[in-house]
């Protein structure tokens, strides 16, 4: 039964810079409470939660997932370390919603879908973008036929900035360069529309640490569909995205993971423009508010995966992100 009133109890696994902002999200929600963080630092758990006013701080990753007073644990490690603390919640019995990219690799994914599924339990990639009131309602534009079959899908997404050597960024053993922190992003919204491609090609140029900086990648489906899709760390872009049908194309002119409007153009018509205000009553940009109350939804309703969010889409994005990454010769250690 759909419990709309029931509270959900939140614990924060990390408490870095996206752990702030999401646990701020979470305490703008009704019927929600953070009721525990943990970290590897006592002391970083115990500034984190007298920061935001949390009840208990636990000073391994291992003492929150033990916490019965949770109910879903928020992962907010860097990549390397998704599979180990999700893995660890899971085990111990929590509802888990973990940071994107899901894992270093599908194999990691998909021992974490597994081990959910085994236990019952709700697992969720964290891709605030389909939680999104204007993608949701962009996705319901292209079933009605607007714009007719897709054709392509362009996307980018980077930022320029001085990493210096030991970065996570510039980290193998944490996952790093711009792939799995930016382009998971592109790729997401690229099989979002499209599903998993049938042909992937990519190429990219690495840091002197072995990760890519500036990485493009072309995806193609059997249908005639493509998708040029780029991430970097070395240039600023808007993040724009277009999205081309046999009937008209769908502009993102920055800000396509979570945009406040889009523009719809035709043949013979004037552009349309979408605002977000017009896709929802709680028009806030940022997204994390958005799937933080999917999550909510979902837990109330005694459900183990978002339809927004299904872990067969996660698993797919994770496949395409494998081979792009053996493609540019991008490895990790421990990972295949």
């Amino acid at each position: 039964m759909n419990d709309g009133t029931r509270t959900i109890r939140w614990g924060i696994l990390a408490t870095g810079g996206i752990a702030a902002e999401f646990t701020g999200a979470l305490q703008s929600l009704p019927n929600t409470e953070v009721v525990a963080v943990g970290s590897r630092s006592a002391e970083a758990a115990k500034a984190f939660a007298e920061r935001f006013g949390i009840p208990r701080a636990h000073g391994s990753w291992a003492e929150l997932a033990a916490d019965d007073d949770v109910d879903v644990v928020y992962v907010a490690t860097p990549h390397s370390a998704h599979r180990l603390a999700a893995g660890l919640c899971l085990e111990a019995g929590r509802a888990v919603l973990c940071e994107k990219a899901f894992t270093l690799d599908a194999r990691e994914a998909r021992e974490l879908v597994e081990l959910a599924r085994a236990r019952g339990l709700f697992l969720m990639e964290a891709m605030w973008t389909y939680c999104h009131p204007l993608i949701r309602r962009l996705r319901e534009v292209i079933a009605a036929g607007e714009i007719g079959e897709i054709r392509s899908v362009s996307a980018a997404f980077g930022f320029a900035g001085e990493f210096p050597p030991g970065h996570r960024l510039r980290d193998p053993a944490q996952g790093g360069g711009a792939l799995l922190d930016l382009g998971v992003y592109p790729v997401s919204f690229a099989q979002l529309l499209l599903g998993e491609p049938d042909a992937i090609r990519a190429w990219a140029h690495l840091t002197p640490e072995g990760v890519d900086d500036n990485t493009g990648i072309v995806l193609g489906w059997n249908n005639g569909a493509v998708a040029t899709l780029g991430c970097t760390f070395t240039a600023d872009t808007d993040a724009p995205a277009t999205i081309t049908g046999t009937k008209g194309r769908i502009e993102f002119a920055e800000g396509f993971f979570y945009p406040d409007r889009f523009v719809i153009h035709r043949s013979g018509r004037q552009p349309q423009t979408v605002l977000l205000a017009e896709a929802t009553a709680d028009p806030e940009r940022g997204t994390m508010r958005h799937e933080a109350a999917e999550v909510n939804r979902c837990l109330r309703a005694g459900e183990t995966e978002s339809p927004l969010v299904p872990l067969a889409g996660t698993l797919a994005v994770m496949r395409t992100l494998d081979t792009v990454r053996k493609q540019i010769g991008v490895t990790y250690p421990g990972v295949d």
